[in-house]
């Protein structure tokens, strides 16, 4: 018995449900198709709606890796070694027109989708008559599969579809494959007749700010009432002070390591206690606190590392004790920058030494240039809006109750520009 399902299905006798997003969001919901079978007139609240935009976006996107399917033929049953085949041979016809390392194609290759299609029949046909006949890895590719192409027939402007190069068996044989990937960038297209299922849908957050470029993404409707609620914090609680003769730009990075270092000292010195450090990468972090360690030796300093279990994540938050010393230095985006609750002077300030912008690479561009043909605001939507975001995020730690006092440091000169203070909570004086 399927616990996933079996919870599902109960929502036929509860008044209340409390689940994830996929639950009534996702492309397969079981919530959403008991709402429109039976006719409920639903309300749905969705909290800390701003997370929605990333997992919608994973919600309705797929990707199939070449490399499993070469693991994969090997161990198919001859039912299926015919169709694996096809997929393969259509895949390497693709592989070998490709001419770069990321390539973006307008539409999704009728071949390979007629192959991925095919392979979904004669799965569905011989899992019909044995069902538990299949290898665990093949039975895996197969789902990817059908999320793949029930996706790929659906593609439009929303998404953009990719082939990734990546290698192949031992270097030295110089073997490569792709990963093909159906890529959502706007997630309206498939969450509008989900908002439109319900009677009503409330989003809150503390971070719906600038509100149409949720309304855009998440595919609410053009009259959307909001009600921006003041919040319980007073400017003076908080000091926010801005270090505008820094920039933490790719270029200037190892220009900004000594300015960045003694700014943390300064303060460290003139109020000791808990801080954070945000920095927009782990190389990045490893480099500040590197050269933190050797200028200032006795200050005490921990920090994220990548991949991080839950036990080594509660042994970081664990060292900031109640009238504790030292700081802690994260990744801004991860783990550490949201929802941490470090009450009182369990943290007393942090440094954020980035915008948070996302990284530009081929997939950010490409996502930029689908934004820009939808609504014209491509960078900001991309880049801007997002990288705030987890800048106010992560700055929300600090003040937690209406009786903590700490310091803010905004660590870059763009943070003086005026598109980017328009995106900064207005309680916030920046100095």
């Amino acid at each position: 018995m399927c616990p996933y399902y079996l919870a599902q299905e109960l929502a036929r006798w509860c008044d209340v449900v409390v689940g994830d997003y996929n639950n009534y969001y996702d492309g397969s919901a079981l919530l959403h198709a008991l709402t429109l079978q039976n006719q409920w007139r639903v309300g749905v609240l969705v909290d800390e709606a701003h997370n929605l935009l990333d997992r919608a976006r994973g919600m309705y996107s797929a990707a199939l890796d070449q490399r499993e399917l070469a693991g994969v033929r090997k161990l198919a049953p001859a039912p299926l070694a015919k169709a694996l085949e096809r997929l393969n041979r259509e895949w390497n016809a693709l592989d070998r027109e490709q001419a770069g390392a990321y390539v973006v194609h307008p539409d999704v290759p009728q071949r390979v989708l007629s192959a991925a299609q095919n392979l979904i029949g004669c799965f569905s046909e011989f899992a019909a008559q044995a069902p538990l006949a299949l290898d665990d890895a093949v039975l895996r590719f197969c789902f990817d599969a059908i999320h793949f192409v029930a996706l790929a027939e659906q593609f439009g402007t929303h998404s953009i579809f990719d082939a990734t190069r990546v290698r192949a068996g031992a270097p030295r044989r110089g073997g490569h494959a792709s990963i093909l990937c159906v890529r959502n960038v706007i997630p309206a297209d498939f969450l509008a007749p989900r908002h439109g299922a319900a009677r009503a849908t409330v989003m809150f957050s503390g971070t719906l700010s600038p509100f149409d470029f949720y309304r855009d993404t998440l595919g609410l409707p053009g009259d959307t009432g909001t009600l921006d609620v003041e919040g319980p914090f007073r400017a003076e609680q908080l000091t926010v002070k801005v270090a505008s003769h820094v920039s933490t730009r790719w270029r200037d990075r190892e220009r900004s390591l000594e300015p960045i270092v003694e700014l943390i000292a300064e303060q460290y010195a003139a109020r000791p206690g808990n801080y954070l450090g945000f920095l927009s990468s782990f190389e990045y972090l490893q480099q500040v606190v590197a050269r933190l360690r050797e200028r200032h030796p006795a200050l005490p300093v921990w920090e994220q590392a990548p991949g991080m279990d839950e036990v080594a994540r509660d042994a970081f938050l664990a060292r900031f004790e109640p009238n504790g010393r030292g700081i802690g230095f994260a990744v801004l985006g991860g783990a550490f920058s949201e929802g941490v609750d470090l009450a009182g002077d369990r943290l007393i300030g942090a440094f954020v030494a980035t915008l948070g912008l996302p990284q530009v690479n081929g997939v950010n561009e490409e996502m930029r240039r689908a934004m820009d043909a939808r609504f014209g605001s491509g960078y900001d939507y991309i880049y801007l809006f997002p990288g705030l975001r987890k800048v106010v995020q992560a700055a929300g730690g600090v003040i937690r109750t209406e009786h903590d006092e700490g310091v803010l440091h905004l660590i870059d000169d763009r943070f003086r520009r005026g598109e980017v203070r328009r995106l900064l909570p207005r309680w916030w004086r920046l100095s």
